[in-house]
Protein backbone atom coordinates (compact mmCIF):
# COMPACT_ATOMS: atom_id res chain seq x y z
CA UNK A 1 0.00 0.00 0.00
CA UNK A 2 1.69 3.03 -0.97
CA UNK A 3 2.41 5.50 1.44
CA UNK A 4 0.48 8.85 1.09
CA UNK A 5 1.54 10.70 3.68
CA UNK A 6 4.17 11.38 6.97
CA UNK A 7 1.16 11.89 9.25
CA UNK A 8 -1.86 9.64 9.68
CA UNK A 9 -4.75 11.54 8.35
CA UNK A 10 -8.17 12.21 10.11
CA UNK A 11 -11.02 10.50 8.98
CA UNK A 12 -12.94 13.74 7.94
CA UNK A 13 -14.81 15.65 5.51
CA UNK A 14 -14.99 19.45 4.50
CA UNK A 15 -17.02 22.07 3.45
CA UNK A 16 -15.20 25.49 2.77
CA UNK A 17 -16.16 28.10 1.25
CA UNK A 18 -13.79 30.30 -0.97
CA UNK A 19 -14.52 34.31 -0.46
CA UNK A 20 -13.02 37.00 -2.98
CA UNK A 21 -10.17 38.78 -1.78
CA UNK A 22 -11.94 42.25 -2.54
CA UNK A 23 -14.86 41.06 -0.11
CA UNK A 24 -12.23 41.24 3.17
CA UNK A 25 -12.04 44.75 4.88
CA UNK A 26 -8.82 46.45 5.16
CA UNK A 27 -6.11 45.21 6.17
CA UNK A 28 -7.14 41.97 5.66
CA UNK A 29 -7.45 42.14 1.79
CA UNK A 30 -4.37 43.31 1.31
CA UNK A 31 -2.92 40.39 3.96
CA UNK A 32 -4.66 37.98 1.53
CA UNK A 33 -3.59 39.68 -2.42
CA UNK A 34 -0.58 39.21 -1.05
CA UNK A 35 -0.51 35.66 0.45
CA UNK A 36 -1.98 34.59 -2.46
CA UNK A 37 1.03 35.91 -4.77
CA UNK A 38 3.46 33.39 -2.91
CA UNK A 39 4.97 30.50 -4.40
CA UNK A 40 5.57 28.46 -1.05
CA UNK A 41 1.88 28.53 0.47
CA UNK A 42 1.33 25.62 2.63
CA UNK A 43 -1.07 22.46 2.04
CA UNK A 44 -3.75 20.84 3.00
CA UNK A 45 -1.23 18.30 4.78
CA UNK A 46 0.63 21.33 6.63
CA UNK A 47 -2.22 22.27 8.15
CA UNK A 48 -2.87 18.82 9.94
CA UNK A 49 0.77 18.00 10.58
CA UNK A 50 0.73 21.62 13.36
CA UNK A 51 -2.47 20.51 14.36
CA UNK A 52 -1.36 17.10 15.50
CA UNK A 53 2.14 18.41 16.56
CA UNK A 54 0.26 20.60 18.92
CA UNK A 55 -1.34 17.68 20.83
CA UNK A 56 1.89 16.04 21.67
CA UNK A 57 3.55 18.39 24.41
CA UNK A 58 2.40 17.93 27.64
CA UNK A 59 -0.45 18.92 28.42
CA UNK A 60 -1.87 19.13 25.59
CA UNK A 61 -2.28 22.42 23.59
CA UNK A 62 -6.12 21.56 22.38
CA UNK A 63 -6.22 25.20 20.81
CA UNK A 64 -3.51 27.31 18.93
CA UNK A 65 -2.49 29.89 21.04
CA UNK A 66 -2.34 32.60 18.59
CA UNK A 67 -4.97 32.70 15.15
CA UNK A 68 -3.81 31.00 11.65
CA UNK A 69 -3.08 33.60 8.70
CA UNK A 70 -2.86 30.83 6.01
CA UNK A 71 -5.28 29.98 3.56
CA UNK A 72 -6.37 27.96 0.62
CA UNK A 73 -6.81 29.89 -2.52
CA UNK A 74 -8.41 29.35 -5.73
CA UNK A 75 -9.22 31.46 -8.62
CA UNK A 76 -13.00 31.71 -9.83
CA UNK A 77 -13.77 33.37 -13.13
CA UNK A 78 -10.36 35.21 -12.87
CA UNK A 79 -11.20 36.15 -9.19
CA UNK A 80 -8.65 35.33 -6.73
CA UNK A 81 -10.61 33.78 -3.99
CA UNK A 82 -9.04 32.55 -0.51
CA UNK A 83 -10.48 30.26 2.09
CA UNK A 84 -8.65 31.10 5.52
CA UNK A 85 -8.14 28.75 8.08
CA UNK A 86 -9.04 30.03 10.99
CA UNK A 87 -7.30 26.94 13.00
CA UNK A 88 -7.44 28.69 16.49
CA UNK A 89 -11.84 29.44 16.05
CA UNK A 90 -12.23 26.18 14.51
CA UNK A 91 -10.24 24.01 17.48
CA UNK A 92 -12.37 26.24 20.09
CA UNK A 93 -15.47 24.97 18.32
CA UNK A 94 -14.39 21.59 17.78
CA UNK A 95 -13.54 20.96 21.41
CA UNK A 96 -17.08 22.38 22.47
CA UNK A 97 -18.51 19.15 19.88
CA UNK A 98 -16.49 16.93 21.42
CA UNK A 99 -16.84 17.71 25.08
CA UNK A 100 -20.40 17.92 25.10
CA UNK A 101 -21.08 15.16 22.64
CA UNK A 102 -20.21 12.16 23.85
CA UNK A 103 -17.98 11.28 21.30
CA UNK A 104 -15.12 9.80 23.66
CA UNK A 105 -16.04 8.34 27.33
CA UNK A 106 -15.76 10.79 29.88
CA UNK A 107 -12.56 8.21 30.99
CA UNK A 108 -10.82 8.77 27.95
CA UNK A 109 -11.53 12.15 26.91
CA UNK A 110 -9.77 13.17 30.56
CA UNK A 111 -6.62 10.96 29.56
CA UNK A 112 -6.18 12.94 26.34
CA UNK A 113 -7.60 16.74 27.00
CA UNK A 114 -7.46 16.81 31.16
CA UNK A 115 -10.55 19.08 32.48
CA UNK A 116 -8.09 21.73 33.47
CA UNK A 117 -7.14 22.24 29.69
CA UNK A 118 -10.57 22.30 28.80
CA UNK A 119 -11.40 24.42 31.27
CA UNK A 120 -9.16 26.94 30.25
CA UNK A 121 -9.57 26.66 26.38
CA UNK A 122 -13.70 27.15 27.18
CA UNK A 123 -12.82 30.31 28.96
CA UNK A 124 -10.25 31.77 26.75
CA UNK A 125 -13.07 31.16 23.84
CA UNK A 126 -15.59 33.07 25.95
CA UNK A 127 -13.64 36.08 26.16
CA UNK A 128 -12.12 35.94 22.65
CA UNK A 129 -16.23 35.84 21.52
CA UNK A 130 -17.04 38.44 23.46
CA UNK A 131 -14.40 40.87 21.30
CA UNK A 132 -15.67 39.09 18.01
CA UNK A 133 -18.92 38.11 18.08
CA UNK A 134 -19.96 38.03 14.49
CA UNK A 135 -16.60 35.65 14.04
CA UNK A 136 -17.62 32.50 11.68
CA UNK A 137 -15.23 29.81 10.00
CA UNK A 138 -14.91 29.34 6.49
CA UNK A 139 -15.02 25.88 6.74
CA UNK A 140 -17.22 23.16 8.21
CA UNK A 141 -15.34 19.71 9.20
CA UNK A 142 -17.85 16.40 9.80
CA UNK A 143 -15.37 13.01 10.52
CA UNK A 144 -16.13 9.57 9.45
CA UNK A 145 -19.12 11.41 6.92
CA UNK A 146 -20.41 13.62 4.92
CA UNK A 147 -23.45 15.18 6.75
CA UNK A 148 -26.26 14.63 4.01
CA UNK A 149 -27.35 18.21 4.21
CA UNK A 150 -24.31 19.11 2.68
CA UNK A 151 -25.27 17.34 -0.23
CA UNK A 152 -28.09 19.55 -1.38
CA UNK A 153 -25.70 22.33 -2.02
CA UNK A 154 -24.17 20.65 -5.26
CA UNK A 155 -24.82 18.30 -7.92
CA UNK A 156 -23.69 15.01 -9.36
CA UNK A 157 -22.28 17.38 -12.88
CA UNK A 158 -19.89 19.25 -10.36
CA UNK A 159 -18.09 16.03 -8.77
CA UNK A 160 -14.73 15.40 -9.35
CA UNK A 161 -13.06 12.37 -8.53
CA UNK A 162 -9.23 11.84 -9.16
CA UNK A 163 -7.17 9.16 -8.81
CA UNK A 164 -3.02 8.52 -9.40
CA UNK A 165 -3.98 7.38 -12.89
CA UNK A 166 -5.68 10.56 -13.40
CA UNK A 167 -1.81 11.77 -13.74
CA UNK A 168 -0.40 15.08 -12.38
CA UNK A 169 -1.33 18.17 -13.05
CA UNK A 170 -5.02 17.81 -13.49
CA UNK A 171 -5.83 20.49 -11.01
CA UNK A 172 -6.37 18.43 -7.71
CA UNK A 173 -4.31 17.02 -5.13
CA UNK A 174 -4.11 16.27 -1.46
CA UNK A 175 -5.79 19.19 -0.73
CA UNK A 176 -7.87 21.80 -1.69
CA UNK A 177 -7.37 25.48 -3.86
CA UNK A 178 -5.34 25.34 -7.00
CA UNK A 179 -1.58 25.80 -6.69
CA UNK A 180 -1.46 21.60 -5.56
CA UNK A 181 0.23 18.93 -7.44
CA UNK A 182 -2.50 16.55 -9.61
CA UNK A 183 -2.69 12.88 -8.47
CA UNK A 184 0.61 11.18 -8.89
CA UNK A 185 1.86 7.41 -8.74
CA UNK A 186 0.77 6.32 -5.29
CA UNK A 187 -1.01 9.37 -4.65
CA UNK A 188 -4.42 9.32 -2.69
CA UNK A 189 -7.11 9.79 -4.90
CA UNK A 190 -9.24 13.42 -4.86
CA UNK A 191 -13.41 13.17 -4.29
CA UNK A 192 -14.61 16.81 -4.61
CA UNK A 193 -17.37 18.82 -5.31
CA UNK A 194 -17.17 22.80 -6.27
CA UNK A 195 -20.48 25.53 -7.40
CA UNK A 196 -20.55 29.05 -7.26
CA UNK A 197 -22.33 30.34 -3.92
CA UNK A 198 -25.70 31.50 -5.53
CA UNK A 199 -26.00 28.10 -6.81
CA UNK A 200 -25.47 26.53 -3.41
CA UNK A 201 -28.05 28.86 -2.05
CA UNK A 202 -30.80 28.61 -4.48
CA UNK A 203 -30.62 25.18 -3.65
CA UNK A 204 -30.98 24.76 -0.22
CA UNK A 205 -34.27 27.05 -0.61
CA UNK A 206 -35.71 24.36 -2.98
CA UNK A 207 -34.72 21.72 -1.17
CA UNK A 208 -35.90 22.83 2.41
CA UNK A 209 -38.85 23.90 0.46
CA UNK A 210 -39.86 20.04 -0.63
CA UNK A 211 -38.53 18.90 2.82
CA UNK A 212 -40.22 21.14 4.86
CA UNK A 213 -43.73 20.84 2.68
CA UNK A 214 -43.26 16.52 2.53
CA UNK A 215 -41.53 15.77 6.28
CA UNK A 216 -42.05 18.98 8.63
CA UNK A 217 -39.09 18.99 10.43
CA UNK A 218 -36.19 16.42 11.40
CA UNK A 219 -32.65 16.18 11.30
CA UNK A 220 -31.85 16.84 7.61
CA UNK A 221 -33.88 19.85 7.79
CA UNK A 222 -32.35 21.50 10.87
CA UNK A 223 -28.87 20.27 9.16
CA UNK A 224 -30.12 22.24 5.98
CA UNK A 225 -31.31 25.17 7.85
CA UNK A 226 -28.13 25.52 9.49
CA UNK A 227 -25.84 25.01 6.75
CA UNK A 228 -28.04 27.46 5.05
CA UNK A 229 -27.66 30.12 7.66
CA UNK A 230 -23.93 29.83 7.50
CA UNK A 231 -24.01 30.68 3.72
CA UNK A 232 -25.78 33.83 4.09
CA UNK A 233 -22.50 35.51 5.27
CA UNK A 234 -20.40 35.13 2.76
CA UNK A 235 -20.27 37.05 -0.41
CA UNK A 236 -22.33 35.97 -3.34
CA UNK A 237 -19.73 35.31 -5.57
CA UNK A 238 -17.88 33.16 -3.28
CA UNK A 239 -17.34 29.41 -4.72
CA UNK A 240 -18.36 26.54 -1.86
CA UNK A 241 -16.38 23.29 -2.27
CA UNK A 242 -17.67 19.90 -0.43
CA UNK A 243 -14.41 17.57 0.14
CA UNK A 244 -14.19 14.37 1.44
CA UNK A 245 -10.83 14.99 2.47
CA UNK A 246 -9.38 12.24 5.03
CA UNK A 247 -12.30 9.59 4.33
CA UNK A 248 -10.60 8.73 0.91
CA UNK A 249 -7.85 7.37 2.93
CA UNK A 250 -10.26 5.06 4.81
CA UNK A 251 -12.51 4.04 1.82
CA UNK A 252 -11.77 1.33 -1.03
CA UNK A 253 -11.43 2.57 -4.79
CA UNK A 254 -14.57 1.36 -5.57
CA UNK A 255 -16.72 2.99 -3.05
CA UNK A 256 -15.56 5.92 -3.58
CA UNK A 257 -16.09 5.60 -7.73
CA UNK A 258 -19.74 4.28 -6.58
CA UNK A 259 -20.32 7.17 -4.28
CA UNK A 260 -23.01 9.25 -5.90
CA UNK A 261 -24.53 10.94 -2.91
CA UNK A 262 -25.27 14.06 -4.15
CA UNK A 263 -27.58 12.32 -7.16
CA UNK A 264 -29.12 10.17 -4.58
CA UNK A 265 -30.03 13.10 -2.41
CA UNK A 266 -31.18 14.96 -5.23
CA UNK A 267 -33.54 11.92 -6.39
CA UNK A 268 -34.99 12.26 -3.37
CA UNK A 269 -35.57 15.36 -3.10
CA UNK A 270 -37.39 15.26 -6.19
CA UNK A 271 -39.43 12.19 -5.34
CA UNK A 272 -40.77 14.31 -2.14
CA UNK A 273 -41.46 16.87 -4.87
CA UNK A 274 -43.37 14.43 -6.79
CA UNK A 275 -45.49 13.28 -3.90
CA UNK A 276 -43.35 9.81 -4.41
CA UNK A 277 -42.58 9.23 -0.36
CA UNK A 278 -41.82 5.01 -1.84
CA UNK A 279 -39.28 6.08 -4.21
CA UNK A 280 -37.41 8.37 -1.27
CA UNK A 281 -37.98 6.40 1.24
CA UNK A 282 -35.86 3.89 -1.02
CA UNK A 283 -33.22 6.33 -1.59
CA UNK A 284 -32.93 7.72 1.67
CA UNK A 285 -32.39 4.10 2.71
CA UNK A 286 -29.86 3.35 0.76
CA UNK A 287 -27.83 6.62 1.71
CA UNK A 288 -28.13 5.80 5.61
CA UNK A 289 -26.66 2.41 4.27
CA UNK A 290 -23.68 3.69 2.38
CA UNK A 291 -22.62 5.73 5.05
CA UNK A 292 -23.75 3.57 8.01
CA UNK A 293 -20.62 1.49 6.18
CA UNK A 294 -18.35 4.67 6.57
CA UNK A 295 -19.09 5.15 10.49
CA UNK A 296 -18.46 1.67 11.42
CA UNK A 297 -15.23 2.01 10.05
CA UNK A 298 -14.45 4.02 12.97
CA UNK A 299 -14.66 1.75 15.60
CA UNK A 300 -12.67 -1.17 13.00
CA UNK A 301 -9.25 -2.41 13.83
Amino acid sequence: MPKVSSVIVPYASYLRVYEPVAAFPEPERGHWARYARRPDRPSYQDELRRSLADLLPVPPVPVPVHESDDAFVTEVDGVVCVCPWRTRLRGWQALGELASGGRLPPAVLDAVLPPVVRRQSADDYERWRARNPDARPWIRTATWQVPLAWFVLVTDDEREYLTDADGPGSGAGDGPGDGEPGPGEGAPPVLRYRTPMVQARRRVARGLKALKESLGGGPLVEGLVDVGRWLEEFHPRSLVELDYGGLVHALPAEHLAADHSAADVAAGIAALRAGDSVAAGAVYARLVERWRVVRDRRSAN
